[in-house]
């Protein structure tokens, strides 16, 4: 696969579904199904990966170079083939654009709070 084939360098962040992903050597592993992380934090968790297999989760730091037109991953074929399932690792996006799980819990946190200030009167 030469440079051209896959496109540009992109952020994580540009990365869109069906972006193809392959392990070391070019074997290729499958397609981009979701991309995890906090967009707003610029934090990026890893990637769900649909596989002939199922839906796999890749974390970051196996993630290599992510192009416009494919994904390389810093594990080979067999390592690649043994990754989680990723309903090990639900997402961390959650409604919509952006928020994150993260953040949800906090607003649950923040009312209950205010709930609880109200009914103990503090």
């Amino acid at each position: 696969m030469s440079d051209e084939d896959v496109g540009e360098p992109i952020a994580y962040t540009a990365l869109q579904r069906g972006t193809a992903v392959f392990a070391e050597g070019g074997v290729a592993v499958g397609k981009v199904r979701e991309v995890l992380g906090a967009q707003d934090k610029d934090i990026f968790h890893g990637l769900v990966v649909h596989t002939q297999d199922g839906d796999r989760f890749v974390a970051a730091e196996h993630v290599g170079p992510i192009h416009e037109r494919a994904v390389a991953l810093r594990l080979d074929a067999e390592q690649a083939a043994a990754l989680p399932r990723s309903s090990a690792h639900p997402p961390l996006r959650a409604g919509g654009a952006g928020e994150t799980v993260e953040a949800s819990l906090g607003e649950l946190r923040d009312m209950a709070r205010h709930a609880w200030e109200r009914l103990t009167r503090r």
